[in-house]
């Protein structure tokens, strides 16, 4: 990502970002809080979000339903997504299926995330069976996966994105504009900063994203 510096005003004044960047971007839209928590660190959540979190990691599973799961609300999986981005390492949803150990009695019961204890006996849901998807699904499911693989949006495409993160669609009149928006004066205190989002990266812009709106020059400068 190409980030155009004022360097007087020590701010990006917007940047220029290609696919993968804006994908990445677009795909913090769909992240479940419980993720967004996990990720970044409880402890460093601005708000009430981290709190919540911390409730029902120490809470006794004496208090919890049976049949349910904290991991549920502690580590949700993500809907399969043209948004989605594979910077984070977000976990995919998967059609794996559980039941009880002991089979005893427990047909009814099914879970999808091994371990779950049984609302029946109490035993270990961890033997897999076989799911079974209804018809239409596979082909379905197919072109979701493809669409997932493709991202959100097109490839040959610059885009602009602002350091409030706001998203468009470039071109030499729309960056031309931007700069008399800005009122810049002095051409010379402009200079072009090429950066990367990687992992790192990627926790700075979903940390500031939710209280700042000069994202780009808080993790970037």
């Amino acid at each position: 990502m190409k980030l155009l510096v004022d360097t007087k005003a020590r701010r990006v004044l917007f940047a220029e970002a290609g696919k993968d960047v804006v994908d990445f971007l677009f795909s913090l839209l769909a992240l479940p809080i419980g993720t967004a928590v996990k990720l970044i660190g409880a402890k460093s959540m601005v708000g009430s979000a981290g709190d919540l979190y911390r409730s029902v990691e120490k809470l006794d599973g004496t208090y919890v339903q049976p049949g349910a799961a904290k991991d549920a609300i502690l580590r949700p999986v993500m809907a399969r997504s043209p948004a989605n981005s594979a910077l984070l390492g977000l976990p995919t949803p998967s059609n794996r299926f559980f039941r009880c150990s002991s089979f005893s009695g427990c047909r009814d019961y099914v879970t999808d995330v091994s371990g779950t204890k049984c609302p029946r006996c109490s035993c270990a849901m961890t033997i897999q069976i076989q799911y079974a998807p209804p018809a239409g699904a596979i082909a379905q499911n197919a072109a979701t996966a493809v669409a997932a693989a493709d991202g959100f949006v097109r490839g040959v495409v610059t885009y602009t994105v602002m350091d409030s993160l706001a998203v468009s669609p470039m071109s030499a009149i729309s960056s031309i504009a931007l700069l008399n928006t800005f009122a810049v004066r002095d051409l010379t205190a402009l200079q072009e900063k090429i950066v990367h989002i990687g992992y790192k990266e990627g926790l700075e812009i979903l940390k500031a994203s939710p209280q700042s709106k000069t994202v780009l020059t808080d993790v970037f400068l």
